[in-house]
């Protein structure tokens, strides 16, 4: 399955959280898409309503982000970007409240309802939510595959740290690939074609 985080218009336009590499990585994470659209699930980050809202910690999180909250962005910036969207359908979305899309049961529950082994990781940002996913990932056992060109984050030394991590804490539970590497082993089904 290939499971692309977080590629949403509240990260990809100008707001406090916009990661400007997005729109670079957008252009391959849309050809692995593409090419596996019914094996295709997108997660959002859904932020807190308002200011002040949320559980723990992240209640201090959206008061020091208020900017970022729904009540200040509109529902529609929580959308996947534009040339993603048009995936769904047949692709699906999991919405989450935190980095980890992994505290709800509804990701897991479509993985194995699929039969999914094997997890191509796309998406952002590398050091959040893309780390709190591969990690997840890695617990249930699943194989994961990071696509290395596909990742994007707002900081280029931890984006760069978390791959080297991948590689050296995590070589025997964690794969990298590029797009073109990823394409040419993971064969396109005519029926998964949009």
């Amino acid at each position: 399955m290939h499971l692309c985080v977080d590629m949403q218009r509240l990260f990809a336009e100008l707001t406090d959280w916009h990661t400007p590499w997005m729109t670079q990585i957008l252009p391959a994470v849309r050809r692995i898409t593409e090419e596996h659209v019914n094996r295709t699930i997108f997660t959002r980050f859904i932020p807190a309503e308002r200011p002040g809202e949320g559980h723990g910690l992240w209640k201090k999180y959206y008061e020091r982000w208020p900017t970022m909250t729904v009540e200040q962005l509109g529902p529609e910036m929580l959308e996947l970007v534009p040339d993603l969207a048009a995936f769904v359908p047949p692709a699906f979305v999991v919405d989450k409240h935190v980095y980890s899309p992994w505290l709800g049961d509804g990701l897991q529950q479509q993985l194995k309802a699929l039969e999914a082994e094997t997890l191509i990781v796309t998406g952002g940002e590398t050091d959040l939510c893309v780390l709190a996913t591969v990690l997840g990932a890695v617990d249930y056992g699943y194989r994961v595959i990071v696509v290395t060109d596909a990742l994007c984050s707002s900081s280029d030394t931890t984006h760069d740290s978390i791959l080297r991590l991948y590689s050296t804490r995590f070589g025997q539970q964690v794969e990298t690939a590029t797009t073109e590497e990823l394409l040419l082993v993971w064969p396109n089904p005519v029926q998964d074609k949009v």
